[in-house]
């Protein structure tokens, strides 16, 4: 299994438009075989950052 983590800096005029490609971003990755784990925001510090996490069974399984 291989798990991607993917760190994002939000604009905070653009959190609708973050959460629409989130939406999409999580859709997509279903799709193509893989399991999305859900964004992830930081406890304390700048609230304009996230991760997203998502696994594949393989890289090769990522790479298609």
């Amino acid at each position: 299994m291989i798990t991607c983590v993917v760190h994002y800096t939000i604009d905070p005029a653009q959190i609708e438009a973050f959460e629409r490609f989130a939406r999409e971003w999580m859709r997509l990755v279903t799709e193509h075989g893989g399991i999305h784990h859900g964004y992830f925001l930081p406890a304390e510090g700048a609230s304009d950052r996230a991760e997203a996490l998502f696994s594949f069974e393989s890289l090769a399984a990522y790479e298609r």
